[in-house]
């Protein structure tokens, strides 16, 4: 039994194919709301992501994506935000003045009558969900003359589904998405069959040596790994003497300068008989499991563990506030955390 517990911690949250759908879609109407319309076509959408990317289907996994699903947007395939079109073009400005686009060519653009009559302002002013303003976007971007080279990169939306996931983190992970669509990986986004496939992928889709599953929903938030290298970030900062934001980014993603974990690391890199290089090389490998592997890694704990006499933790909560133009109070991952695994336990305790 230990070893099976011990199994289930490092896999790809268990790969099970011999799952019987009927089964699980069976267990999934248990553990969904009650109230929630069309509990069937959400029970066979979760089961069809699990199955397609051969995550097993026990009850911790299932709790799993219905707590990070009931946060994220209370079962909502395309939530609704208040004032979501204000927000819009607030936010459709500042990536325009960021990018050198004048504030009058903006006004000109969105003042455009669309195929519908009504300006594009006025459709933005109109929408509710995220769907809707990224599929405005779509028909400003491919509709208006120069549409495409005005408003390349300025889409406001970054996530979306009934899980919140990063549009870019479905582009990237597309490969082997099973339905066939028409449009696009953006789009399908923004549907429930496609928000809880991305979604679950980006919360199960990768192995980890968590000891319980807080930490997953914190790398929900962050980004896989972030909780790992949060961990790793306190124990260097520890043995270094320098202060880090323990947010989980081990490098200066674009940047010509090492950031500020990567330096702290060269300090110690001659009593680690590590050269910059090498060091660079490593950090590199935050995003994967065998990060764990690296000498970095090994030494830096081995540091840090005889210095404070005991094994620290090898994963913590990353102190990111979390800032977005929906969000209006302030946030943090920790928050977030913590609120999913209160909605993961009372799930767990379902029968």
């Amino acid at each position: 039994m230990a070893l099976a517990m011990l199994q289930g911690c490092t896999s790809r949250e268990s790969v099970a194919p011999a799952d019987d759908p009927s089964e699980v879609r069976a267990r999934l109407m248990r553990l969904l709301p009650a109230q929630l319309n069309d509990r069937q076509g959400w029970a066979e959408d979760i089961q069809a992501a699990l199955a397609a990317q051969r995550i097993s289907a026990e009850q911790s996994n299932l709790c799993a994506v219905l707590a990070v699903t009931e946060q994220e947007s209370t079962f909502s395939a395309d939530p609704q935000v208040p004032n979501l079109g204000r927000i819009a073009r607030a936010e459709i400005d500042r990536r325009a003045a960021k990018v050198l686009i004048p504030g009058f060519v903006v006004d000109r653009a969105l003042n455009s009558r669309s195929a519908n009559g009504q300006t594009y302002q006025q459709r933005l002013q109109a929408v509710r969900s995220e769907g809707q303003l990224s599929a405005l976007y779509d028909d400003v971007s491919n509709e208006l003359p120069l549409g495409r080279t005005l408003f390349a990169g300025l889409n406001p939306v970054r996530t979306g589904g009934p899980m919140q996931v990063s549009v870019d983190f479905a582009q990237k992970h597309a490969e082997d998405y099973p339905y066939p669509y028409s449009g696009s990986v953006r789009q399908e986004v923004f549907t429930r069959r496609g928000g809880m496939y991305f979604g679950i992928a980006h919360l199960l889709g990768y192995p980890t040596h968590y000891s319980k599953p807080l930490y997953r929903f914190a790398d929900f938030n962050a980004g896989w790994y972030a909780s790992r290298n949060a961990a790793f970030q306190s124990a260097l900062s520890q043995v270094s003497g320098v202060p880090l934001a323990l947010d989980g980014d081990l490098i200066a993603h674009g940047a010509i300068m090492p950031g500020t974990t990567e330096r702290a690391a060269r300090t110690l890199g001659a009593k680690f008989g590590l050269r910059n290089p090498q060091i660079r090389r490593q950090l590199e490998q935050g995003d994967q499991l065998d990060f764990e592997q690296t000498e970095l890694y090994a030494k830096v704990f081995a540091l840090a563990d005889a210095k404070a006499g005991k094994p620290l933790p090898r994963a913590i909560l990353p102190g990111i506030e979390l800032r977005s133009p929906k969000i209006t109070r302030q946030l943090t991952t920790a928050w977030f955390a913590e609120r999913v695994e209160q909605r993961y336990v009372r799930c767990m305790k379902r029968p």
